[in-house]
This record gives structure tokens, C-alpha cells and sequence, in this order.
């Protein structure tokens, strides 16, 4: 269908074509009759962004994460390629970028989360180039296997920023990989791996945080919290930290240095009054049912959730979405609730992972019959060859 002939008015009317609204749209249309579902949605790729993190330990080419977008959209759903632009849930309409006026029954947001490349000076002029990568971006990501693969010793850098993040563990999966690949090319006696996030700890479970530890301990890595990066000089190589509690400037000078970005919730809900004081999307923790709009769901990482922004939460976010979208459809309470479970795949090197599963508590939520504490080799096989299966042919399609 053109964009010309899409209609004005939809029942559902979901925004954006990432993890969360394929999910809940792929999920919708296995249980209603009568699919009236448009996905707003500008881009014509869709990413499985869990692998970039063996994309840029030269695992896999980056190439096995990108397929059309087309391939996804559910049929039966209209595909309306254009920018949301404005809200407009007082008279239950949005606006695209383009000028169009689209009306809705009710609205699933899942915009995802916005990367804000431009709040640290530098890092825009420097990425890509001074062995200065980040896995963070699909264009950027092969950089950073070059500057592991062709890192010949000295001070290799890993940061983490002050704001919430996509997989909170990603930022340090990739330096225990480094490590691992400079051991491998003989570098590591020369070289000092330091972590320096602006996080109080490690990881924020004990259970996995104490394994964590332990990871660091072992392979020697110099572990600096509390320090957020504020500014990048590529030609001088150096970067330079804030302390988060005295405000001190510390400058560490770097020979690679992998940046995790600063990420907030999308401008265009910042600017909305659907937007929680922080400038997410405000929304009920359990029911997924935004507090003064109830036709509005959020979902996934644009949300103001308080929990991990993964695909793994999202896969458990959709079907108490659409139980409840449907509940309200029919004028029906709310009855599924969502307890804050979420996943992280902690890589620790090559064939090793940690795979973390907690709930809003911390309290740990573990699908296997094991301590998923320790790191095992079956679980690094599980993300690295079968999530990505799941993924594909199983959560976009709509099956669990």
C-alpha cells in the first residue's frame, strides 16, 4: 500500500517497527478478528542489536544482523513510513514529520531510546577514527574490531555512562572480549584494560554483580565507578571523566577507547505531555497503561520503566500489553501484570557467559536448572546461535 492511501483513523495505531512494536503488532494479530493496525515506522531496516557485541569482538560479520523491515510488518497491518512528530492524546491523534494527521482508538508507543552522540564534546568528530569505537552503532561497529584486532599495547579504555542505557551490561561485555582477543595477539602484559563507569557498582544484582567481580579480578582490569565521561580530545588521545559525586575532572589519555554513549528517552516524547518528570513515557509499572491517557501503551525502552531497557523485558512486556489493550478494547479491567523481569547476557570472553534474569526486586528469575552466576560456555552458545533464531522467527513473529 502508498503511502497515499493509508487512511486517517486506525483502532491501533502503533509506533514504531523496532522489537517492541513487532512484537505487539505480530502478537495483536494472532488474536483479533478484525485487524485494524497501522505501524509508523521511517526505516527499512530492522537490526538485531544483542550481537553487536560479538560484531565487534570479530565474532560475526555485522551483516547477519540487519535484514529488511519489510520482512516484518505483520500482514494485514498498514506500513506508514514517516517520523512521528507531535502527540496529540487529548484528541487522540499524532502527527508525522511529513504533516500527516493520523487518529487512533488506542496507541502502542515503543520508540525505543534515543542516542545522544552530540552531549559528549568530541565524541561526534572522534568516533570512527583515533581508535576511538563504539559498539553502539551499526555503522561503528566494525571499528571497533579493528581497534582490538590492531591494538598493539598501552591503555585500552571502556566507558559507562551517568544515563540509562540499552543492556546496561554491554558497555563492559565488550572489554572482557578485548581482553580475552589482546591475550590472544600477545598484547596484554603491555596493556592496562580500565573500566571507568559513572555506576556506583559493577552491576546492579548482587548475585551477578559478585561473578562480575571476580571476572575483573581475574583478568586484571582496573575498575573506576563513579567516573562519567564528559569530554573526548581525539588528537590529544585523551579522555576526560567527572567525578559523579565531588564534580573533579580527571583526564585519562587513551589508546583505544570503546564509548557507551549518553541515551535518553526520544526528544519528540521529552517535548509530549505523555513524558514522566524524567522525560519518558509515563506508565503503569505493572499493567503497561499510561496513568492519565488510558487508550496510550507504552512499551520498551522509551518507557519509563524501572527496569533494564533489553529485548528480553520487551518479550515479556508484550503479551500483558496486548492481554491489556485487548481488556480495554472490550471495556474489561486490566488483569495481566508485568513484574519488572528482564535479561542480560554478560558475556565474560569468548565462550563464556553469565546469563543474568531478574524482576523489579533484583530478585533473580533464572530459566534454567542451574546457577546462571557462573559462566558457562552453553550459554554463550545460547546467545550467540539460538537467541538470535528465537528472535527472528519466533518474538517478531508473534510466538512467545
Amino acid at each position: 500500500m502508498t503511502n497515499s492511501s493509508f487512511k486517517d483513523h486506525y483502532q491501533i495505531l502503533i509506533l514504531g517497527g523496532g522489537t517492541a512494536g513487532i512484537t505487539v503488532a505480530a502478537q495483536l494479530r494472532r488474536k483479533l478478528k478484525s485487524y485494524d493496525v497501522a505501524i509508523v515506522e521511517p526505516s527499512t531496516k530492522h537490526y538485531y542489536q544483542p550481537l553487536w557485541t560479538l560484531v565487534g569482538a570479530g565474532v560475526f560479520p555485522k551483516e547477519i544482523t540487519e535484514r529488511a523491515e519489510s520482512a516484518y510488518i505483520p500482514q494485514g497491518a498498514d506500513w506508514i513510513r514517516e517520523h512521528v512528530a507531535e502527540f496529540h492524546p487529548d484528541e487522540n491523534y499524532v502527527v508525522t514529520r511529513e504533516g500527516r494527521r493520523i487518529g487512533y482508538d488506542f496507541l502502542v508507543v515503543g520508540l525505543g531510546i534515543q542516542i545522544d552522540w552530540g552531549k559528549i564534546p568530541g565524541l561526534k568528530e572522534g568516533i570512527g577514527r583515533q581508535q576511538i569505537c563504539s559498539n553502539y552503532s551499526y555503522q561503528q561497529v566494525d571499528y571497533t574490531w579493528e581497534c582490538v584486532r590492531s591494538f598493539k599495547g598501552g591503555t585500552a579504555l571502556f566507558t559507562m555512562p551517568n544515563t540509562a542505557v540499552k543492556c546496561g551490561g554491554a558497555p563492559q561485555k565488550i572489554m572482557y572480549l578485548a581482553d580475552d582477543a589482546f591475550r590472544r595477539s600477545g598484547v596484554r602484559e603491555k596493556s592496562q584494560v580500565i573500566f571507568a563507569s559513572a555506576q556506583g557498582s559493577l552491576f546492579a544484582v548482587e548475585r551477578y554483580r559478585k561473578t562480575l567481580e571476580k571476572v575483573a579480578q581475574r583478568k586484571g582490569i582496573d575498575i573506576r565507578l563513579k567516573h562519567n565521561l564528559v569530554e573526548l580530545r581525539p588528537e590529544q588521545k585523551e579522555a576526560i571523566f567527572e567525578n559523579v559525586d565531588t564534580k573533579q575532572r580527571i583526564t585519562i589519555p587513551f589508546d583505544m577507547i570503546h564509548v557507551t554513549p549518553p541515551m535518553s528517552a526520544p526528544d519528540i516524547i521529552k517535548a509530549s505531555p505523555l513524558a514522566n518528570e524524567a522525560g519518558w513515557m509515563d506508565i503503569d509499572k505493572y499493567t503497561l497503561q499510561h496513568p492519565k491517557f488510558p487508550n496510550v501503551f507504552p512499551i520498551g525502552d522509551c518507557s519509563g520503566l524501572p527496569t533494564s531497557k533489553t529485548g528480553a523485558a520487551i518479550r515479556k512486556q508484550a503479551p500483558v500489553l496486548v492481554q491489556n489493550l485487548l481488556s480495554a478494547i472490550r471495556g474489561e479491567p486490566l488483569l495481566a501484570k508485568y513484574d519488572g523481569y528482564t535479561s542480560c547476557p554478560l558475556v565474560t570472553g569468548y565462550g563464556k557467559l553469565v546469563l543474568a534474569e531478574f524482576d523489579y526486586e533484583g530478585k533473580p528469575q533464572e530459566t534454567f536448572p542451574f546457577d546462571q552466576s557462573k559462566e558457562r560456555l552453553s550459554m554463550y552458545l545460547l546467545k550467540a546461535y539460538a537467541l538470535p533464531l528465537l528472535y527472528w522467527n519466533g518474538m517478531l513473529r508473534g510466538r512467545g
